[in-house]
């Protein structure tokens, strides 16, 4: 395989093992910042000392989720010098201040208050302590706007001009302000909360399974983190549906092949299943629902939506004779596989909630068990939705300005990649196993019992 390839893979994989641990972060640091806060604000002595705990509790689990985030992390910016020094060249001047201003304005700034937020119990008031949380929590959600600046600009580019063989920034404020960097950015935050909610509810399944003394105090975790998932969900879906319509204007490529729409079709249908013929660019066969894909991107029962075969014509007159055909089959599915686990986990949610809103958790004592063995459910749906990101862009690493197979380092060899692609792999899963061996310690050797006595 030439690098062009390896490299690729090298970092997707690099990728999916990083995001693994940025949705945990971004929606786990509010849901601590939110628990925080009533702790701070209860009257109530019992559940004041529980809810210190469980702050504790899932604030831990927190700071070793972020560690592996911050680990990982760190090889991502690497790969930009090593392997795509060609992109780094040409982009170097646009994607390189976004990566500054996170570093700068959002990882220092997290960092910091983190630390003092972990060895300030005691130190501090209820109300400083609190408020170290929430930067935290606002940190770590800047941090991400910040990167996906860059990565918005990567699928839409606004406020540039090429001078001298290179794209230079002429409008900052177009850049932040750029249409796509809202619906990147809110789906992503959305999608993060939903996923911290699921691991509060696996998490608190678990014990109220396994430890009868943490009953009561992770039966509140179970409602209040059913209730944090769907907020998280019914968002998420809102916001990738307003995406969708948004793609289709700048990107019609990427939202047709996700339907493996291969023919202009007005009204077009959604294909629920298909036989995908890559070589003769068609459907060998399709169930479809008549109009929706439409109605989709138009809130309306007609609208012509352009085909990939119109595209990809389209696309080789404007930019000169080549294929620009995305992984069809591999986003046609990525994007059900998303949809499907996000309405599996809508139905888990839904269920957990009033199980735990009516009191009876353990009414359903299947249920609680199966949820900890559920918990890759948003991982996955994570990982597939950027995949459809990420995918749906090619062949381009900048929309309409630079080919991923430009990008590529020219000195880079196969057997470079090689090699560290199989040493970041290897020690990304001890990594991976290590982090997820001290969490399950630490969850099972935790008990939180609701102090009954000082109820009077």
């Amino acid at each position: 395989m030439d690098a062009l390839i390896l490299s690729r893979w090298q970092f997707a994989i690099t990728t999916v093992y990083h995001f693994l641990f940025v949705p945990v972060t971004l929606g786990l640091s509010i849901f601590v910042a939110l628990l925080e806060t009533c702790y701070v604000r209860t009257k109530h002595p019992a559940w004041k000392e529980t809810s210190r705990k469980l702050v504790r509790f899932f604030g831990t689990l927190f700071v070793i989720n972020f560690s592996m985030g911050v680990v990982t992390g760190i090889v991502q910016e690497f790969h930009f010098g090593m392997n795509w020094s060609e992109y780094s060249r040409f982009m170097g001047d646009i994607f390189g201040a976004p990566l500054a201003l996170e570093a700068l304005t959002a990882f220092f700034l997290e960092s910091t208050f983190l630390g003092i937020w972990i060895f300030g119990w005691d130190k501090l008031s209820e109300k400083a302590h609190c408020i170290c949380i929430w930067i935290v929590a606002f940190a770590s959600n800047l941090s991400a706007f910040w990167i996906l600046v860059a990565n918005s600009f990567m699928q839409h580019p606004v406020g540039f001009a090429v001078r001298n063989g290179r794209a230079e920034m002429t409008d900052f404020f177009a850049l932040i302000t750029n249409h796509y960097v809202l619906g990147e950015y809110s789906h992503t935050l959305f999608s993060a909360i939903a996923t911290a909610g699921f691991l509060v509810i696996a998490v608190s399944a678990w014990k109220i399974i396994h430890d009868e003394s943490s009953r009561r105090a992770f039966t509140q975790t179970l409602k209040a983190g059913a209730l944090f998932m769907l907020l998280g969900l019914f968002a998420t879906m809102g916001s990738g549906h307003m995406h969708a319509q948004y793609i289709a204007q700048v990107n019609p490529m990427k939202v047709s092949s996700f339907e493996a729409l291969w023919e202009t079709e007005d009204p077009a249908p959604f294909a629920i299943v298909a036989d995908i013929n890559e070589e003769q660019h068609k459907n060998n066969m399709e169930l479809t629902i008549p109009a929706a894909f439409s109605f989709m991107l138009y809130n309306s029962p007609s609208g012509a939506v352009p085909g990939i075969n119109q595209l990809q014509k389209d696309y080789s007159d404007k930019y000169g004779p080549a294929d620009y055909r995305p992984d069809v089959t591999g986003m046609f599915w990525s994007f059900r596989i998303m949809i499907g686990l996000g309405g599996l986990m809508l139905l888990l949610g839904l269920i957990t909630a009033y199980l735990g809103w009516t009191n009876r958790p353990l009414a359903f004592p299947t249920l609680l068990k199966v949820l900890p063995w559920l918990l890759p459910l948003p991982y996955l749906a994570n990982s597939v939705g950027w995949y459809v990101a990420e995918a749906g862009r090619q062949p381009w690493i900048v929309f309409g300005l630079q080919k991923t197979s430009d990008a590529v380092s020219p000195n880079l060899t196969g057997a470079d990649v090689w090699l560290t692609m199989t040493g970041f792999t290897l020690l990304y899963l001890v990594l991976a196993i290590a982090a997820l061996w001290v969490a399950m310690r630490f969850i099972k050797k935790t008990h939180i019992a609701f102090d009954e006595g000082r109820n009077a």
